[in-house]
């Protein structure tokens, strides 16, 4: 085989090699938004079942070892749920909006941080609350499901003291 002829065929071959590597970057670039907007779609779905008392659809987003930090405490998904059903049996609505999503996408692993702005209604009114709120997920049989979310309450704004 002369020089000439492995040079082509070194060429040719770094050239496949180079191409497939750019190809396989393509394709996750474009799978990127894909996991990003599935997954603020789970979370957005873990609040809509949560607001309805829906535990199929909680399930359904959830990981069976699922838990939740949230008012300085550990619950895992029914004990969750049975909290809010319970506050919504006493007449307490709560809404809850991801706003300001960040995703970060690591193979089947994922978590996002964002800013949940809602409102807790009872029968003195409506307050409206802001919360930062993280969740970890994992990619299951092609679905994303969340494993944990940690929920911080953002305190109010201080009111200025008022003069007597």
């Amino acid at each position: 085989m002369s020089l000439r002829h492995r040079i082509s065929i070194a060429t040719l071959a770094f050239a496949l090699a180079f191409s497939g590597t750019i190809s396989m970057a393509s394709a996750q670039q474009e799978s990127a938004p894909s996991n990003t907007t599935q997954i603020v779609d789970k979370v957005k779905t873990f609040f809509a079942a949560a607001g309805t008392d829906d535990l199929a659809k909680f399930d359904s987003v959830v990981t069976p070892d699922f838990y939740i930090y949230d008012a300085g405490a550990r619950f895992n998904g029914d004990s969750i749920m049975a909290l809010i059903k319970t506050a919504h049996a006493t007449g307490i609505h709560y809404e809850w909006n991801v706003t300001q999503p960040d995703v970060h996408v690591s193979g089947d692993t994922a978590w996002i941080a964002y800013v949940n702005e809602g409102s807790v209604t009872n029968a003195s009114g409506t307050q409206h609350m802001k919360w930062l709120e993280s969740a970890f997920l994992r990619k299951e049989a092609g679905s994303w499901r969340i494993a944990f979310l940690h929920s911080t309450r953002v305190p109010p704004p201080q009111q200025p003291n008022q003069p007597k």
